[in-house]
């Protein structure tokens, strides 16, 4: 009889309890990351950063006539070199470092509803040529970019579903 008991008390509470996916299409969220505009790019690294985050915010729609989110991003990017030849003193591997300080504030009344900093790191291999290794560099920027804007969609996500 105890036994039943517990298991019916067990039952009852994990009724109440609701998992939703992050990433549901026919959630509130998904309305919700559709109608957040973004600041301006002020470079070309931050240009990647927000046409993609557009892309996943509104599933390709582009930006909305009338935003009920606006997010205030500022990105930077720094290259750094990791792995140094000793008798030439110059890098042959390195990193590229994209961070994203951002502000994200309701429209209606200028709301603060999160703000934080989010870091991509990519690896990169510096080849001896210049212009090879000036391309290496912008494709690093490039999936860092990527990463940068991926990680800003799972926090927006986070904070427009509550």
């Amino acid at each position: 009889m105890r036994a039943t008991l517990c298991l019916f008390a067990i039952a009852i509470v994990l009724q109440a309890c609701q998992v939703r996916p992050l990433y549901d299409d026919t959630s509130a969220a998904a309305e919700k990351l559709a109608s957040v505009t973004f600041s301006e790019a002020t470079d070309r690294v931050s240009l990647a950063v927000r046409n993609h985050l557009v892309f996943l915010t509104s599933g390709g729609a582009g930006e909305p006539v009338t935003a009920e989110y606006e997010v205030e991003l500022d990105v930077k990017s720094q290259t750094i070199g990791v792995l140094l030849e000793q008798s030439s003193d110059t890098a042959n591997a390195g990193r590229v470092v994209v961070t994203g300080d951002y502000v994200v504030r309701r429209v209606s009344d200028g709301t603060v509803l999160r703000s934080s900093r989010r870091q991509a790191v990519a690896l990169v291999d510096f080849p001896s040529q210049e212009f090879a290794k000036l391309r290496a560099i912008r494709d690093a920027e490039n999936r860092a970019a990527r990463q940068l804007a991926e990680l800003i969609r799972a926090d927006l996500a986070t904070v427009l579903g509550r």
